[in-house]
Order: C-alpha cells, then structure tokens, then sequence
C-alpha cells in the first residue's frame, strides 16, 4: 500500500472531501506509474481520480463501527512519535 494514504474510517472528525480526493490521487498515482500524466493521459488519469474519490466516500459514509472514533490530532501525535523513535528524529512545533 502507498505510504501517503492514510486510513480514513471512523475518525472524529470525519474525512473531508478534501482527503479523501487526495487519497485517491495518491492510488491513481501509484498503480499509473505517474506522478503528473502527459497531456494524452490527463482525461483518463483525472476521471479516475475523480471516481475513485467518490467511490471512497461512498465507501466511508455507508462502513459501520461500534468502536469509539479516533481523534484525528491525537492520531497524527502517535504517528509522529512513533516515526521520530523508528527514524531517530526529533520533531518540533
């Protein structure tokens, strides 16, 4: 799985259109093989996006879960700690 998408389910709040469109441009990015489409595959490349975006969301507004949601900011918290003991790095606000 592409490293850049991140779960999306059950967090509080919830995904904004915003990411889940940016999730699937990072999936169409990396089954095309292209980071930026020529101009002859730039129809093709953004309807996909486009679908698969709606598509997700549909996906996430119809999933169920009895688990309490995540928070969103402590989430990102977590991952950045966990990041800075695997890499060794430090990071600063």
């Amino acid at each position: 799985m592409c490293r850049n998408i991140k779960p999306l389910f059950n967090f509080e709040p919830a995904a904004t259109e915003d990411e889940i469109h940016a999730a699937a441009l990072q999936f169409v990015r990396k089954i095309s093989g292209f980071n930026k489409p020529s101009k002859a595959n730039e129809a093709a490349f953004q309807q996909a996006v486009d679908e698969i975006a709606q598509i997700s969301a549909r996906l996430l507004d119809t999933l169920e879960s009895s688990v309490t949601p995540k928070n969103r900011q402590e989430e990102e918290e977590r991952t950045k700690e966990r990041s800075a003991r695997r890499f060794g790095t430090t990071t600063t606000r």
